[in-house]
C-alpha cells in the first residue's frame, strides 16, 4: 500500500473532489522559498568551445571522436555578475543581467575505440526584465537552472571540442519567507506491509508520526 495504491483514506495527497474547503482545520506557518517571477529562454548556439578536463579513463589516445555532451546530472547551475537595474517607470520591475554557468559532461571515443567522458562547462550571459520585489529583511536572489544538449561536435585540440548545442535556462526571482497557508492537517501514512502480530518495540509503534500541540496555542 502507498498514498496511491489501494488507499481510500481521505487524508492523502491527490486531486480534490468536491468542496475544497472541506477538511480544512488550521493555518500553518511554513518557511519556504517563494518564487516572485520566472522566465525560460531556449536557444541553439553554434561554435561553442568546450574545454574538457577530468578525462575518464585518464590519458585517452588522440584524436578523440565527439559523441555527445549534456548538462551534468546532479550538477549545480551557478550565477555570477548579477546586476539588478530597476526601471524608473516601473519600480517593481528591473533589467536583470547575469552570467549563468552550466556544468557539462562530454562523451567521446578515443583513437583506440575506448569510450570515455570528461567535464566541462559553458557560461551564458543573460539580460532579461523580471519582477523584483522591493528590498526587505529577507534578501531576494536570482537563481538559474540550466539544461544543455549537443550531438554535433568536432575535436579541435588536445582537450577541446567545438560543438553546436541546445541551451535552455530557467531564471527565477526567489526569497526565503515565512508564509501562512491553509492546511488539512497531517496525512495518514499507509503501511508498506502488514504490521507484525507481536511487537518487539513496545511503545514505539504507538507514537504519532508528527508532533501535536494539545490544548491549543493561546495564552492569556
Amino acid at each position: 500500500m502507498s498514498f496511491y495504491i489501494n488507499n481510500n483514506n481521505p487524508n492523502k495527497p491527490g486531486p480534490i473532489c468536491g468542496n475544497a474547503t472541506n477538511g480544512l482545520c488550521e493555518k500553518v506557518l511554513i518557511e519556504t522559498t517563494k518564487v516572485f517571477d520566472a522566465c525560460v529562454s531556449k536557444e541553439t548556439e553554434a561554435g561553442l568551445v568546450l574545454t574538457v578536463t577530468n578525462f575518464t579513463p585518464a590519458n585517452p589516445t588522440l584524436p578523440l571522436t565527439f559523441i555527445s555532451a549534456e548538462n551534468t546530472a546532479g550538477g549545480t547551475t551557478t550565477t555570477s555578475n548579477i546586476v539588478i537595474d530597476r526601471l524608473e517607470t516601473a519600480p517593481n520591475y528591473a533589467n536583470v543581467s547575469l552570467d549563468v554557468t552550466i556544468p557539462i559532461t562530454v562523451y567521446y571515443r578515443d583513437a583506440n575505440g575506448v569510450l570515455g567522458q570528461g567535464t566541462s562547462s559553458i557560461t551564458v550571459p543573460k539580460n532579461v526584465i523580471l519582477f523584483v520585489p522591493q528590498p526587505a529583511a529577507s534578501p531576494v536572489n536570482i537563481v538559474a537552472t540550466g539544461i544543455f544538449s549537443s550531438s554535433i561536435g568536432t575535436f579541435t585540440a588536445d582537450n577541446t571540442f567545438t560543438v553546436t548545442g541546445c541551451i535552455e535556462i530557467v531564471l527565477k526571482v526567489v526569497a526565503v519567507v515565512d508564509i501562512l497557508v491553509p492546511s488539512y492537517g497531517y496525512p495518514v501514512i499507509p503501511p508498506c506491509q502488514a504490521a507484525p502480530t507481536t511487537s518487539v518495540c513496545p511503545g514505539v509503534f504507538e507514537r504519532p508520526l508528527y508532533p501535536t500541540a494539545i490544548g491549543g496555542q493561546q495564552r492569556t
